[in-house]
């Protein structure tokens, strides 16, 4: 594994996996949210080869995605890894299977936005997924009330922690769910590519 991926027993580990075509201020954002309402000791950004439920047409090559990542990486604790080409793996639940295997001792936390948790159901073996680590949901604008409302929200619901606890998120055992509460940042790579600033 890569230096800047090295671990220690005992380590709170976020994980927002995404295209980051292109990454943005919105990551950087979200990613300090986490750190700082879940007491993480890292996030990683990891960058997909290619998100299964998005097209390829308009997805930059992974070089290119990864070297954004990197470029607006700007928190120590952020380590932008390549780790699901390297592993091969295609979904979620495959990843997070494969890291909790390695290292059993890492408190890995998923982290993903509401928009995402909206369409969980939607995402293979999603229930492998809860039941595999704890999952924490950033809010993102005209998502965070309907992600609350949402069939895995409500699947869910007997494990959801208030927000005010959701420093308590990494220490404990997977099915286990937090809405984080928070400024919404208005970025994504959607409008930025419908800007023309991210040429494919």
């Amino acid at each position: 594994m890569a230096r800047r991926e090295l671990l220690a027993p005992g380590l709170k580990v976020g994980l927002l996996g995404g295209s980051f075509n292109p990454a943005h201020e919105g990551h950087l954002h979200v990613t300090r949210m986490c750190l700082r309402t879940l007491g993480l000791d890292r996030v990683w950004w990891l960058v997909t080869p290619q998100n299964p439920l998005k097209p390829d047409k308009g997805m930059a090559p992974f070089d290119k995605r990864f070297a954004s990542a990197e470029k607006m990486a700007r928190d120590p604790r952020i380590c932008v890894s390549d780790i699901e080409a390297r592993l091969g793996t295609r979904y979620t639940a495959d990843t997070l299977a494969t890291l909790t295997g390695r290292f059993p001792q890492i408190r890995f936390v998923w982290l993903m936005g509401a928009d995402n948790m909206i369409q969980l159901p939607r995402w293979s073996r999603w229930r492998d997924i809860v039941a595999t680590v704890p999952i924490a949901v950033y809010p993102r604008p005209g998502f965070t009330l309907k992600a609350r409302l949402s069939p895995a929200a409500v699947a869910l619901r007997d494990v959801t922690l208030d927000a005010s606890d959701a420093a308590l998120l990494p220490s404990l055992a997977a099915p286990a769910v937090v809405f984080l509460e928070g400024p919404e940042s208005p970025q994504s790579a959607t409008s930025i590519r419908r800007q023309g600033g991210w040429p494919a």
